[in-house]
């Protein structure tokens, strides 16, 4: 049977309600969900005692069962005659004291201030199909009477998908109006009841507006949003603020019920937000593996990224998180980042955080009784101390921490905020630093005031192990140095044997992050030519992601420098590139490359510096360095 009508105008038609109930029978129905669902949000916004008005009531079986747990003023309207009966007819002898009358909600015969809640389950919503002008004078009644039969210090408590155009007219009035105003999801567990019986998948709302009295020239307005039900409400700054917060919260909603119901949705990442502040406390990724053959008990599992340690390669990149997630041996694996500026105390209190959202985002035919493992790298959270931040004229905000390793030795890493999952340069650090950062991390823990930049002891200058190349496409440039002959003597004219380019750009826009294209022009690469002896070698890093800007670029340094050298990085998008100006000096010679290539292993060796490779004051005489 098909109830539903050929268009949304029918909602707010006494004809179609009335064809609707008696087409319905006796049998109940629930817009967005019933009692047990919503009694959590119920309870906690109307007391037992107070009066108690539902607005649109259909036959739901809401105000019965509020009357059933000691609710019992409650008064009831519709504007249909056929279900007003049958719900008078229902509750005579089991519900005396509670009233069933047919009633226009826009023009309520109620006198002023008769009741302390009006309860709304759907009927804005229905009523509020469109944007347009009559349907809007209807709603501006239909809100007008509400405000007008409730008492100063009550309560509007209206049940809603909350869409946009829905959650712009009911705040924007009751805010206009100086009343406050608060947003509630309710439990999560309605998304299923959604699911079952009208194919919706956008969580469930309730408006909580509360009457003030009118304050003469006050223009104080409160906005709230409490998205978990034990939650504290989140104070908003604009009724903007607060509609884009709730659309945040259905667009995770929805995003959720796709997973729960499709394998694969490609690559998806999501912040989890401190629920006081707002800011962003952990950054998951959701990984499949469609290839994994599914068991009792490697459905899905939790990896938490020891602090630090997200920008590596295996965790930072969606290549990397595929392969670990395949080892893993999981359907689904989540991993999760923990944010540089939020506390987290230790492992276990990590997981009581999220055990309470993962099953959210667990994957179709996982029991729901069953225990998602945690896993992560040697046990713990990981060390992150920053040491200074700042705010750059030109990259922007920056911070400098020292991070812990999976060799437990400690690197000290620049970061531009503005892309905070790359690693903008590393050292690592000698062992009395990083005795320093251990007890700073205990003093941290301990509460204790933070130590100002003044506090800390001067850094040593052996502080900074030299002797380390921590960037892979470094140890790849400084190889390059191998593909060097025996240089001339130097003219009179300053020249370099090497010049090196790793800079980056500061536009995210234009598909190469390095070099800034300025780097890469004709006129820009013929002075670099002029300046460089005709057996150097000019080495660029290049990251590019269009392929057709890259060949672009590789032909402009083939205009200048005839010989190329590509060098491509595993598991990274840079390139190093390696010119030469002369094809008879046959740069790619096997020799000198097995040179490069031996150097560059060498390098790779944990523990290894420079005294360990070549002495290379012995195979250039300037190096330039960009």
């Amino acid at each position: 049977m098909n109830l539903l009508p050929k268009s949304t105008k029918e909602f707010g038609s006494v004809d179609y309600w009335e064809k609707f109930f008696q087409q319905r029978g006796k049998k109940a129905f629930e817009w967005y969900g019933t009692y047990l669902e919503l009694c959590g949000v119920l309870h906690k916004y109307i007391k037992p005692r107070e009066k108690v008005l539902v607005i649109g009531c259909g036959n739901s079986e809401l105000s019965e069962q509020l009357y059933d747990v000691g609710y019992q003023d409650i008064v009831n309207i519709d504007i249909s005659e056929v279900v007003i009966k049958q719900m008078k007819e229902c509750n005579a002898t089991r519900r005396p004291q509670m009233r069933f009358l047919k009633m226009d909600m826009m023009q309520m015969e109620f006198p002023d201030a008769s009741f302390q809640v009006v309860l709304d389950k759907g009927t804005l919503d229905a009523v509020l199909t469109d944007e347009e002008e009559k349907t809007l004078q209807q709603v501006d009644r239909m809100l007008a009477e509400v405000g007008r039969v409730l008492q100063v210090g009550g309560r509007y408590l209206c049940i809603s998908l909350a869409q946009a155009h829905i959650l712009k007219k009911a705040v924007g009035h009751f805010s206009r109006e100086g009343w406050m105003v608060r947003v509630h999801q309710v439990a999560n567990s309605q998304d299923q009841v959604l699911e079952a019986e009208s194919q919706f998948s956008l969580p469930v709302f309730a408006f909580i507006m509360t009457k003030f009295r009118p304050v003469p020239g006050s223009a104080l307005q409160i906005f709230e949003l409490c998205a978990q039900e034990q939650g504290k409400p989140m104070r908003l700054e604009s009724a903007e603020r607060l509609a884009e917060a709730v659309r945040e919260r259905q667009q995770y909603a929805w995003l959720c019920s796709q997973l729960r119901r499709k394998a694969r949705l490609g690559s998806v990442s999501l912040d989890l937000c401190d629920g006081d502040t707002g800011e962003p406390r952990y950054t998951l990724h959701v990984v499949d593996s469609p290839t994994v053959k599914p068991s009792r008990d490697n459905h899905f599992a939790i990896f938490i990224i020891p602090q630090g340690r997200e920008t590596e390669w295996l965790f930072g990149m969606d290549e990397g998180r595929k392969q670990l997630a395949a080892s893993a041996g999981f359907r689904r694996l989540i991993t999760v980042a923990l944010h540089r500026g939020q506390q987290y105390e230790s492992m276990d209190h990590i997981q009581a955080e999220l055990s309470a959202r993962v099953m959210e985002l667990a994957p179709a035919g996982m029991p729901a009784q069953q225990q998602v493992p945690f896993l992560s790298v040697g046990g713990d959270i990981g060390v992150r101390t920053i040491q200074h931040q700042d705010c750059s004229p030109l990259s922007g905000d920056y911070v400098i921490e020292d991070v812990q390793g999976d060799d437990k030795r400690f690197f000290r890493r620049l970061i531009f905020l503005s892309n905070r999952n790359v690693v903008q340069s590393e050292a690592r650090l000698l062992k009395d630093v990083s005795h320093r950062a251990q007890k700073k991390r205990k003093k941290d823990r301990k509460k204790q005031r933070p130590a100002e930049a003044e506090d800390l002891p001067a850094a040593p200058e052996q502080s900074i192990d030299k002797s380390y190349l921590c960037c892979e496409h470094h140890k790849a440039m400084i190889a390059g140095l191998a593909l060097l002959r025996n240089p001339e003597q130097l003219p009179a004219q300053p020249r370099y044997d090497v010049i090196m380019f790793d800079v980056d750009s500061k536009d995210p826009t234009l598909g190469m992050s390095c070099p800034p294209p300025a780097f890469v022009e004709q006129s820009f690469l013929q002075k670099v030519k002029s300046i460089l002896i005709p057996e150097g070698v000019f080495i660029l890093n290049l990251v590019c992601r269009d392929l057709g800007l890259k060949d672009s670029v590789l032909a402009g340094l083939k205009a200048v420098f005839p010989l190329l050298y590509v060098r491509r990085i595993e598991g990274e998008v840079n390139e190093i590139l390696f010119c030469q100006l002369h094809p008879e000096q046959k740069l790619a010679t096997p020799e000198l490359l097995e040179t490069a290539q031996a150097l560059e292993r060498t390098l790779r060796k944990p523990g290894r510096g420079w005294d360990d490779t070549y002495v290379l004051s012995d195979m250039l005489k300037t190096v330039k360095i960009m």
